[in-house]
């Protein structure tokens, strides 16, 4: 009997091993699973910096740090507002969704940072400098003209270049302190860089990142040829100027765009990322070895599911974050996991006319959510998430329109609408392009608890919406959203906090809360 527990003590130690999630597990591909495209990398010293791509957001051109390539937080922005203009700030029916700032630079030299990015909004390059990446303060230059997808290069022999395009790749010297390029030095660089990638050009090579690695210069690029997949292609040469050799560098799952990073170790990785459906373009690590003078990526050409690199701790609070709207002293208002839909009406929100509220105040007259200003937003985050919030509508007016959204061109609301002297909980969906209030229900209390779910999971992209009248018990509202990455947003789909005026000016709301989990119910799972 005594050997006969033992054994069974033994086993029990062993399925106890087996069926527990194991302790110090590595990371996962995708590295952060949230809409972080076009990104850059840097490493200075022990310290890992990324900037990547926002668009039409305010603040933009968002800078993280990590300490191991897979846990990033957010540190800063490069800019509060690109430009003053109709496009950034919604006004004369204007907008600048799917552009705004693209595909950013980042680059550490001589102690000081630089952030290089382009706007086909205002037609020029933007570069922004500082000493202190994480605290700022960030000096803002531009010129013309706009340099689609450019790296920002600086050699050895103290000269500063860019190289952009899309297919045609050409280069161009600038001036020492970045305000412009120098006349003369434009060249083609590459004629056909998608050529490694066969004849059925569908997207040409764009994207450029350049690199320096054992005297030689390696030129990254994306292409997507006609029937297949997005492709990486790298040139390298022996000088700048070329000529320059390509190959196609990996083939697989459409991870693709990006550069180089090496660790203080001495391994190398590709930083890339995936379009991967309503959350958006999802970054990925892909390790590297050298062969005969060229980059490795993959094992054997696939992108690993995991890797020899320390496990993520998760997204919250560093790339998304709950928000009680409760400040200390000396806290910044807004934490940096919060932007705005284009650039902001800062006389028109405020986080001290109620304390512990958000309060967005309407100041003019829209007829479409997509154009009205002020509405507060952060990202969905996969495999699922849910956003909730709690909101007093007790001081709005006559045709206000006030809740949480999820935000992309075929969007979804849940809120409350006052029309005909009757305030009521709707739900919203523009899944055909164009808003219909799915549900209407009437509200007879002044406050109201909303919540949308957004379901990733092998990429169902399905959002459900809910309300509650006493935070505790949630009905469903309006049917589900179907959710689809449209190219006119070019952005995953994202959390927002909104309030607008559809007859007069001067109505408010008051957000009590906004609470972000990873976690989806599931009677939501039920339904698909």
């Amino acid at each position: 009997m005594k050997n006969l527990l033992s054994r069974l003590l033994a086993l029990a130690i062993v399925y106890i091993f087996i069926t527990l999630p194991a302790v110090g597990q590595g990371a996962k591909n995708p590295i952060i699973y949230a809409d972080v495209p076009d990104i850059a990398i840097i490493r200075v010293g022990d310290n890992y910096y990324m900037s990547s791509t926002t668009m039409h957001m305010s603040p933009g051109v968002p800078i993280m740090k990590s300490k191991d390539l897979v846990n990033w937080e957010l540190v800063s922005y490069a800019y509060d507002v690109l430009e003053e203009v109709d496009e950034l700030t919604l006004t004369n029916g204007k907008s600048t969704y799917g552009r705004g700032s693209w595909a950013s630079s980042l680059r550490f030299h001589k102690g000081t940072y630089y952030v290089t990015t382009f706007a086909q909004t205002t037609g020029k390059t933007h570069v922004y400098t500082t000493t202190d990446i994480e605290k700022g303060p960030w000096k803002a230059t531009s010129f013309k003209p706009s340099l689609h997808d450019h790296t920002l290069f600086f050699d050895d022999d103290g000269r500063v270049y860019m190289i952009w395009g899309a297919g045609k790749l050409s280069m161009v010297e600038l001036n020492e302190d970045l305000s412009g390029t120098k006349p003369g030095t434009e060249r083609v660089l590459i004629e056909n860089a998608t050529a490694p990638a066969g004849p059925n050009v569908g997207l040409p090579a764009e994207g450029s990142q350049l690199f320096k690695v054992n005297g030689k210069y390696y030129l990254f690029n994306i292409a997507w040829p006609k029937g297949g997949m997005r492709t990486v292609i790298v040139h390298r040469a022996d000088n700048i100027t070329g000529p320059y050799e390509g190959k196609v560098v990996l083939q697989d799952k459409g991870v693709a765009q990006g550069g180089l990073i090496d660790t203080p170790n001495g391994e190398w990785y590709a930083y890339l990322f995936r379009d991967f459906g309503a959350v958006g373009r999802i970054p990925y690590l892909v390790p590297v070895k050298w062969e005969a003078g060229w980059p490795v990526l993959g094992e054997d050409g696939k992108v690993p599911d995991e890797l020899s690199l320390p496990a993520s701790k998760g997204l919250m609070p560093h790339i998304v974050a709950s928000d009680d709207f409760t400040r200390k002293k000396g806290e910044p208002a807004l934490p940096l996991v919060w932007q705005w839909n284009h650039n902001p009406d800062n006389a028109l929100w405020s986080l001290n006319q109620r304390k512990g509220h958000l309060r967005l105040t309407t100041g003019r007259v829209d007829n479409d959510f997509l154009l009205a200003r002020n509405t507060l937003t952060q990202r969905t985050i996969g495999p699922e998430s849910a956003g909730s919030t709690a909101i007093d509508v007790s001081k709005m007016k006559e045709g206000d329109f006030a809740g949480l959204a999820m935000l992309q061109q075929r969007y979804g609301l849940v809120g409350v609408k006052f029309e005909n002297g009757v305030k009521s909980i709707v739900m919203v969906k523009a899944e055909s392009g164009a808003p219909v209030v799915e549900e209407s229900i009437p509200l007879k209390q002044k406050k109201v608890y909303l919540k949308a779910e957004a379901d990733f999971n092998d990429r169902r992209d399905v959002a459900t919406f809910y309300y509650s009248l006493d935070g505790k018990t949630w009905t469903k509202i309006g049917s589900q959203l179907k959710m689809a990455y449209t190219i006119p947003h070019f952005m995953g789909y994202r959390f927002g906090l909104f309030n607008y005026a559809t007859k007069t000016p001067g109505g408010s709301v008051d957000f009590d809360y906004f609470r972000i989990d990873d976690r989806i119910t599931d009677t939501a799972k039920e339904q698909l």
